[in-house]
């Protein structure tokens, strides 16, 4: 089980990558490049900043203003990407303690406890992440495909698939995590259940007394009272 939590590990790690490059990313949204046939112009948003591009290369980024003037969907997925950062870095941290391959993390039951937690880490990274990217996407859908609204309509930008992407890999990593812990768990119960036998058969065995062992036949000791069975001996017998 080894490679597959060197898998689950690697799997959880590229997740937590891309889940930092979408959070930090301008691209949520995007205007059509082709707006201008003379001087193509563009504008990105992200959760953090927007920015102005042209076809000359030049991109011109200005953070928000204010917390306070945002959208409630863009402050949830701020939240959300927050919370899948910090759930994938301590995922992240846990695995590397609870693998077996590594000398950290004491016995191998604590150790697979780690892992588990570390697992439960990545499957909510993951989650969170997708559910925040789901929400951008929803929000960019909507109103792309809404006739009554009449502002700047947007298209899906590359973070959001980006973070799909991540949220995946987070959750495929902690569910191989989670599972490539069952094996022990199972071994550890069977262990358990063959000590527990072994001991309640010494326990009957060490009942009797020490020194003593267990008579085989329960023989009644002979009867000497009958004198016909009197042995008469020769004075000259001891000698």
């Amino acid at each position: 089980m080894s490679g597959l939590q060197i898998l689950a590990f690697l799997s959880g790690l590229a997740g937590l990558g891309a889940t930092i490059g979408a959070t930090v990313s301008h691209e949520w949204r995007t205007t059509s490049r082709a707006s201008s046939v003379i001087t193509a112009t563009w504008v990105l948003q992200g959760l953090w900043t927007n920015c102005a591009g042209n076809a000359i290369g030049a991109l011109h980024c200005r953070p928000h203003h204010t917390i306070l003037k945002l959208e409630g969907y863009i402050q949830a997925c701020r939240g959300l990407m927050i919370a899948a950062v910090c759930l994938g870095f301590f995922g992240t941290i846990c695995a590397l303690i609870g693998m077996k391959c590594t000398k950290i993390g004491g016995s191998d039951k604590n150790k697979a406890g780690i892992a588990c937690f570390a697992g439960v880490n990545f499957i909510l990274s993951g989650l969170c992440s997708l559910s925040a990217c789901s929400l951008y996407a929803h929000r960019i859908t909507s109103e792309f495909f809404d006739p009554m609204y009449i502002a700047q309509k947007y298209e899906l930008g590359a973070a959001l698939f980006i973070g799909w992407a991540g949220s995946i890999l987070c959750i495929l990593g902690g569910s191989m995590l989670c599972l490539s812990i069952a094996d022990s768990f199972s071994k550890s119960n069977s262990q358990a259940k063959y000590i527990y036998k072994g001991a309640a058969s010494h326990s009957h065995i060490s009942s009797y007394p020490r020194g003593h062992a267990k008579p085989v036949n329960h023989r009644p000791p002979p009867d000497y009272s009958n004198s016909s069975r009197v042995q008469h001996f020769d004075k000259n017998v001891y000698v």
